[in-house]
């Protein structure tokens, strides 16, 4: 089976992960596909091969040498977005992209335009697997899941390759921030490990945000809109407002590169209650600790306004920057970059806007960076994915094995 045939059936399982669920997996949908990824992993030799109680899936590529090595494992999260739809994905391929507009569905207008994603002008002459403009595509990260095991298919296959034990895993939940968490490192057991979740071709990560939850409940009074002077409290209104201090220009759509954020995911409500969701980021952990100060802080000043107990803003720590743990062990960086260049691949190394199921696995002791896994414009019917880009992850898997395996 090509590396093309295992994507495009992986994005036929609807995976979309729930934010306010108290199950792992937060969606039953996704034991679908770690079932299914069970029989293939089978299917191609693996051994060791599991699924525990939560959905994870574990394998084992035996190693075909005697030389004392370390165990390197490879993982990929089995959940697309909650940001969009991925039911029904209808995939459909772009020949020898020419540089021009992509249109999507010519009847309700949408069109992917290098104008809007100039990243597509790095991508002419290639083949580009594309949406339909309705859903999401689910490259993040099923082309991770793909690269993987497509990578040990092929070590499989050419014994003369020589490796240590090498560790799969795949995992829920990983969009909502839960992947990691019952993602059971000791019995992984690996030395360390690379999550195959980044962008664009030659991405290689090391350093992520720190990340927080905020959740802003508002509990209102209310009273006949008639007689309401000096007695109503308006909490969709004070909801507004608490939103309105937030700092303008310091929001995903106004920041880059290092900046951090706040960012406002959902708000509802009426007279009685509201509510919003917010999540905050910053590289810097003394500047996160500062926005979550900050976060808190609004809310006292609504409730010395509107009375206490108006506002309650409660924020959870999600994941923090896995840097401080990838340093001690740079020479895991030193070999993706190499088995990049083994491919013929430029690396990009740069800081996640984000996180990656590998910050919380490297704060669980398994040093964890982010290696690209091919697709662009994630979470939205403007997902694409170059074809050589996945062909080429699955081989630097391959390389980043072959590499160890010399030492």
């Amino acid at each position: 089976m090509t590396i093309v045939e295992r994507f495009l059936k992986y994005v036929s399982f609807d995976t979309q992960s729930a934010e306010d669920a108290e199950t792992t997996p937060s969606t039953e949908k996704q034991w679908a596909l770690a079932r299914f990824l069970k029989e293939e992993l089978e299917g191609i030799g693996l051994t060791e091969v599991e699924i525990d109680e939560h959905a994870y899936v574990y394998a084992t590529l035996p190693a075909n040498t005697d030389k004392p090595l370390p165990t390197v494992g490879f993982i990929a999260h089995m959940d697309t977005s909650p940001d969009c739809s991925g039911k029904d994905v209808k995939p459909r391929i772009v020949k020898d992209y020419d540089g021009g507009d992509i249109v999507l569905d010519e009847a309700a207008g949408i069109v992917t335009s290098p104008k809007k994603f100039p990243e597509l002008l790095d991508h002419v002459g290639e083949d580009i697997i594309v949406t339909d403009g309705h859903t999401l595509l689910g490259a993040d990260d099923k082309a991770g899941i793909a690269e993987i095991v497509q990578a040990m298919a092929y070590l499989i296959a050419h014994p003369e390759i020589k490796h240590g034990r090498i560790r799969v895993g795949f995992n829920p939940d990983e969009e909502i921030g839960l992947g990691a968490h019952r993602f059971n490192v000791e019995k992984f057991g690996c030395d360390f490990a690379y999550t195959m979740d980044g962008g664009e071709l030659g991405e290689l990560e090391f350093e992520n945000f720190n990340a927080a939850s905020a959740k802003v409940e508002v509990t209102g009074v209310s009273v006949h809109p008639g007689y309401a002077k000096n007695k109503m409290v308006n909490a969709a209104r004070v909801a507004t407002e608490y939103a309105s201090l937030m700092p303008a220009a310091e929001t995903p759509e106004r920041t880059a590169e290092y900046e951090g954020f706040y960012h406002l995911l959902g708000m509802s409500g009426n007279v009685e209650k509201a509510s919003l969701t917010y999540i905050i980021r910053d590289h810097d952990r003394a500047r996160f600790e500062e926005r979550k100060e900050y976060a808190a802080a609004v809310g006292e000043l609504l409730n010395k306004k509107y009375g206490a107990g108006t506002v309650k803003v409660t924020l959870a720590d999600q994941y923090y920057n896995m840097r401080e743990k990838v340093e001690p062990v740079m020479h895991i960086i030193d070999t993706a970059l190499d088995a990049m260049k083994d491919c013929g691949i430029q690396p990009r190394v740069r800081a996640i806007r984000g996180g990656t199921d590998g910050a919380q696995l490297s704060f669980k002791g398994l040093p964890c960076p982010n290696i690209f896994a091919g697709g662009l414009n994630f979470h939205g019917p403007h997902e694409f994915l170059p074809i050589p880009s996945l062909e080429k992850a699955s081989m630097v898997v391959v390389k980043i094995c072959e590499r160890v395996g010399r030492n």
